[in-house]
């Protein structure tokens, strides 16, 4: 459903988490994250992505990799979300839908017959120069992390090989 491509720049935003804290693409910088867009807080594959990704936090932090989940929903409800399921990274502020549109995960879904526009389940991985490397669309939600995870690794044996054909 994205209008995105994998080799080109990440859209610019800037947010907060829903605690107040600042984030940016400039102050992503030098690193490289995961941003995945989902539709809603508090819901069955909403919850199964989240625990994925917060069961492999570990892996991800090994890899220097940030996460950040971002949906529509308010901060209250953000803020019920992670503690409910003691998520251990940061849900973005996306009230307006500036990232989901910038992003262009927004628009027409079909559930059970009836069409609606809503958020496109979606994932972003963005590399230290703010490249995005992979693009996940409809992610499996109970396993999302390992698809995430194989990505990283892809794009890191990538950057090995490369480095070898070089010498």
């Amino acid at each position: 459903m994205t209008g995105m491509t994998v080799g080109k720049k990440a859209p610019k935003f800037e947010t907060t988490t829903s605690d107040g804290i600042a984030v940016s693409t400039s102050s992503l910088s030098g690193k490289r994250w995961v941003l995945y867009f989902y539709p809603k807080d508090l819901t069955p594959g909403c919850i199964n992505q989240a625990c994925s990704m917060r069961d492999s936090m570990q892996e991800f932090e090994k890899r220097n990799v940030a996460v950040f989940g971002v949906s529509m929903d308010s901060a209250r409800l953000h803020d019920r979300f992670l503690e409910k399921y003691q998520l251990n990274f940061p849900l973005l502020m996306d009230e307006g839908k500036k990232m989901i549109r910038a992003f262009k995960v927004w628009g027409p879904k079909k559930f059970m017959g009836r069409e609606y526009d809503g958020i496109h389940r979606t994932t972003f991985i963005v590399n230290e120069r703010g490249i995005i490397t992979h693009i996940i669309e409809k992610p499996k939600t109970k396993i999302h992390a390992e698809e995430v995870l194989a990505c990283l690794d892809e794009a890191a044996n990538m950057k090995k090989q490369a480095n070898l054909a070089k010498k």
